[in-house]
């Protein structure tokens, strides 16, 4: 008899469970929690408006559909970012950084400042990579390549500081093409860049063309702002006369600085958690950044707004990162030299 109870006690129960559906499972991890999503870029820039695009469609695809919150954190070029993320933040799931991903070759030249380990953060994705574009003013009088090679005077673009991502690409070309360059460094991001640019201080800058098509729009249609070179492995859609630079370098050490800087465009724009992270929160994060960069009103959004979007998985970037520090010791010295010179 008390066997014959036992069955019917399970069985009612059993089937409770089955009517009331998911009345039993437990709630999902992010349900009415917050996601803060740390930029280590001045807001205004590229990177502030990705980070918002995304955060706009990605909570949805996250179970529990969390509010994301972004937050702006560009001292000393997104390295307090990077560091905070992975010494301070806790690897709860709840905090996100997006930052130049460039920040990584501090790391694999052993300088100062980096206290963080690249390869020991879970990242998420990317959502596009870095084209690296070259632009002056219509006002700098200097309208092609060649007007530039024969520039008597070394025309001033504007950058941020050593290993950020347009002082990168202006050393690159000055090393590799013999441009005649001023870098002009200092500025707080690219929208301080911009406006000094517009204001006659400076001649022009570089950054990715996935940012300058955007927040430089105005300038690019009324044809004040001109893109000179791209240094890219062929010609962007946007871009299909202006000159390569890989087609411009002479020696095999030219031709070997611009492929650095085409080997770095996967993890520049990388979104990624604290180590240590636990993968059943992780994972969702993953998913959701990729389903979001699918998702129809988010491309409707960012094709209004000339947002590229040409995604990086999770795996890609690690690979990519991970791949700096395999460089052999010679090439990674040459390279340093020439971004830190």
């Amino acid at each position: 008899m008390c066997k014959k109870l036992l069955l019917l006690v399970a069985a009612v129960a059993i089937g409770f469970g089955l009517i009331s559906g998911n009345s039993f499972a437990a709630a999902p991890y992010y349900e009415g929690k917050t996601i803060h999503l740390i930029v280590g870029n001045p807001a205004g820039g590229g990177f502030d408006t990705y980070a918002r695009t995304i955060a706009r469609h990605m909570g949805k695809y996250i179970p529990g559909n969390p509010t994301i919150i972004v937050e702006n954190v560009p001292a000393a070029a997104g390295m307090m970012a990077a560091n905070s993320l992975f010494k301070v933040s806790k690897p709860d799931g709840l905090t996100v950084g997006h930052f130049l991903g460039s920040l990584f070759l501090r790391q694999a030249f052993n300088l100062e400042g980096v206290e963080f380990d690249a390869v020991r953060f879970e990242f998420i994705g990317a959502p596009v990579k870095t084209y690296p574009v070259c632009v002056l003013m219509k006002a700098s009088g200097i309208t092609s390549v060649d007007k530039w090679m024969g520039s008597k005077t070394p025309v001033k673009l504007g950058a941020q500081m050593p290993l950020a991502d347009p002082d990168n690409i202006i050393r690159t070309l000055r090393a590799a093409l013999g441009l005649p360059i001023q870098l002009v460094s200092g500025y707080k991001g690219t929208p301080d860049i911009r406006l000094a640019a517009e204001s006659g201080e400076i001649s022009g800058a570089a950054w990715g063309w996935e940012s300058l098509k955007v927040t430089w729009r105005k300038g690019l249609e009324s044809g004040d702002v001109i893109p000179m070179v791209q240094a890219v492995p062929k010609a962007l859609p946007d871009l299909p006369n202006v000159p390569l630079a890989i087609n411009l370098a002479k020696t095999a050490e030219a031709r070997f600085l611009i492929e650095s800087l085409h080997n770095t465009s996967a993890f520049m724009r990388p979104f990624m958690m604290p180590p240590g992270t636990p993968r059943d929160r992780v994972e969702p994060l993953r998913k959701a950044f990729m389903d979001a960069l699918k998702d129809k009103e988010f491309l409707a959004e960012t094709g209004k707004a000339q947002l590229g979007i040409d995604p990086v998985s999770a795996e890609e970037l690690e690979k990519a990162v991970a791949g700096i520090f395999k460089t052999d010791p010679g090439s990674l010295a040459r390279f340093k030299d020439v971004l830190l010179k």
